[in-house]
């Protein structure tokens, strides 16, 4: 069955992300707004954050987002796809309880360590005692599954410690995540973090409109591929009296918000340095709105490595990687295209990776910008 609704090409699907995603003009907006507005930035490594901040606002400093993590203003915790978020504290305590069971799920569906796992007769008890652990004090997860170990000696501690990590809400805290310090993941709950409880009442319809201001407009597979939900067509059908209906070219149906922006396909696309592991590119299970299919190869390596990306016309050409030389005090931002650039798009990313360097690297005394050679 086709569905009903105007027709919205890639061009003009692109239009509306890159509008939604803050990345058509540079917005005036504060970074905790920033973050709320984005639902959070995929935060699988420290400080990708702060480069989706840099991409999408005007003046924005690292600092200033350091000083909400160290503030507990924003959080990194296990949100999305199971997979690193770096969200604002109101939002965690609303998105760990809906995203729960696709947590649990994840867990009694790994079978890399569905051996081990088998073996945990009482996973609530094993997420309860870690609960106590991590609220004793923040805890490595090497620190947890070692004194988890003492009560179940014959269970891997990785695998308890896995258990621990699905069942109990919990965050990373600085200076984990914070800009120019290091330090491993070291975790504790949510709610003793944040010394509040988590949402009693979590709405997915209210996630799904979120999701459309954000992303839209987006099908029922686009809203469950970017959270990890199922089930989500239901909630389509309870909004659909309140949401537009469209269609793509293959005659999937779309659904949006009746006053969101919708730029027309014609509309010009800045050239942007997009943050590794950046949501833009994650969040649609039909990604031709932002990026060939041809290229996903070379943007999404091993280990989950997703690549910064170089956005031309407003679709992924490229991808950037920075190379930080300190004792020399110098820094190089490195560019492959995919494809031949115009004089003119090529002039654009050299300015958009000096302006990258200049944030990244205010230390450096030489900045470069230089094209390799397609891998």
């Amino acid at each position: 069955m086709t569905a009903a609704g105007p027709v919205l090409s890639p061009r003009a699907l692109n239009r509306a992300l890159l509008d939604r995603q803050l990345l058509l003009r540079p917005a005036r907006m504060t970074a905790p707004e920033t973050v709320e507005h984005l639902i959070g930035l995929q935060a699988q490594a420290p400080f990708p954050p702060y480069y989706g901040l840099w991409s999408r606002l005007v003046d924005f400093g690292p600092q200033e987002l350091a000083e909400l993590l160290l503030e507990r203003q924003v959080v990194r915790a296990v949100l999305m796809r199971n997979t690193v978020h770096l969200v604002s504290a109101r939002d965690c305590l609303a998105l760990a309880p809906l995203l729960q069971p696709m947590l649990r799920r994840g867990l009694f569906g790994d079978q890399t360590f569905d051996a081990e796992l088998r073996r945990v007769a009482d996973p609530e008890t094993v997420a309860a005692t870690g609960r106590a652990l991590v609220e004793e004090e923040p805890r490595t997860s090497k620190e947890l599954g070692a004194l988890l170990a003492e009560r179940w000696p014959d269970i891997a501690p990785r695998a308890l410690t896995r258990v621990v990590r699905h069942l109990v809400p919990l965050v990373q805290v600085p200076p984990r995540g914070v800009w120019g310090r290091s330090g491993q993941p070291t975790l504790t709950t949510v709610e003793h973090w944040l010394g509040r409880p988590l949402d009693a009442r979590p709405d997915p319809d209210a996630l799904v409109l979120r999701y459309l201001g954000a992303f839209g407009p987006a099908s029922v597979a686009d809203a469950q591929k970017w959270s990890g939900l199922t089930g989500l067509g239901d909630v389509m059908d309870r909004l659909r009296p309140r949401l537009r209906t469209f269609r793509d070219e293959r005659g999937r149906e779309l659904f949006d918000l009746p006053e969101a922006p919708r730029p027309g396909p014609d509309v010009p696309a800045p050239v942007k340095l997009v943050a590794e592991f950046d949501n833009l590119l994650l969040s649609h299970a039909d990604r031709a709105r932002i990026m060939d299919d041809g290229y996903r190869a070379r943007v999404m390596g091993k280990n989950a490595v997703i690549k910064g990306t170089v956005l031309v016309d407003g679709f992924v050409r490229g991808v950037w990687r920075t190379e930080e030389r300190r004792r020399e005090r110098s820094a190089a931002a490195v560019i492959t295209a995919f494809e031949p650039l115009t004089d003119a798009d090529a002039e654009a990313v050299v300015a958009e990776g000096e302006r990258l360097l200049a944030f990244a690297t205010p230390l450096a005394q030489t900045r470069t910008v230089r094209f390799a050679p397609p891998e």
